[in-house]
């Protein structure tokens, strides 16, 4: 996987998973430690696709957000569905999961809804909450919101507040 293309699917990671806890397991014939992925420290697909979906579910309606016409008429034009799709598969691939995330390149998606930084904050808001009602430890939560952090470069496009 290329550095690019984990940009472009752990910013819609933005997004948000339920973790079971971490645990530790074993190598064969020892007892070194081997760290879980974020993937398996968040109980894999299943807890993901929930998560996503309700974070999608907070982001779709959010007046913040849909307040820049690009975004509301992003929001009209795509079905969240789809979107749901595409998030899932972008964490579930960003956290070492086996999906593969077929779509768009980050800044590509996101270059003609001129984001601003007050936008960005609000869907880092918006995935924090999602992450806090589904329990996902602090740990997890961090590394889910530095995997976001290193796309804002490609989305955040406009400075204007």
């Amino acid at each position: 996987m290329t550095k690019r293309s984990m940009k472009h699917w752990a910013t819609l990671a933005v997004i948000g998973m339920v973790a079971v806890g971490p645990y530790i397991t074993f190598a064969q014939g020892g007892a070194e430690e081997k760290q879980p992925s974020l993937y398996d420290r968040l109980g894999g697909l299943a807890p993901i696709s929930v998560v996503v979906s309700d974070f999608i579910d907070a982001l779709m309606p959010d007046a913040v957000l849909n307040a820049n016409p690009a975004i509301d008429a992003a929001r009209k034009r795509v079905p969240a569905a789809y979107l749901k799709y595409h998030v899932t598969a972008m964490v579930c691939q960003a956290t070492g999961g086996s999906c593969q995330y077929h779509g768009r390149e980050m800044k590509e998606s996101h270059a003609h809804l001129n984001i601003t930084g007050r936008e960005w904050d609000r869907m880092v808001t918006l995935f924090e909450e999602v992450l806090a009602k589904h329990k996902v430890p602090e740990k997890e939560t961090q590394e889910l919101l530095d995997i976001i952090g290193s796309t804002k470069a490609d989305i955040v496009v406009s400075h204007q507040e």
